[in-house]
């Protein structure tokens, strides 16, 4: 399925237009996006604890030992 999104200031304009237009394409479904402009507004709530979990958390794996010296040329 192919979703044909329109934003909401352009769907009186572009929605029958574009229904009309992908009608013989029945992959094709023309809709339009509703969601708020900032769908981040509640990460305020995220607790400390969640918050210091994301910022530390690394995934590779500890290499044990240390890198030996670098040596100068000059």
């Amino acid at each position: 399925m192919i979703y044909c999104v329109i934003p909401p200031e352009l769907a009186d304009e572009l929605y029958d237009r574009l229904v009309e237009h992908y009608r013989s394409n029945s992959n094709v479904q023309v809709i339009v996006d509703r969601r708020s402009e900032n769908r981040r507004d509640g990460e305020d709530e995220i607790s400390a604890e969640i918050a210091e979990r994301r910022l530390t958390r690394d995934r590779r794996r500890a290499r044990p030992g240390t890198f030996p010296a670098l040596h100068d040329p000059s």
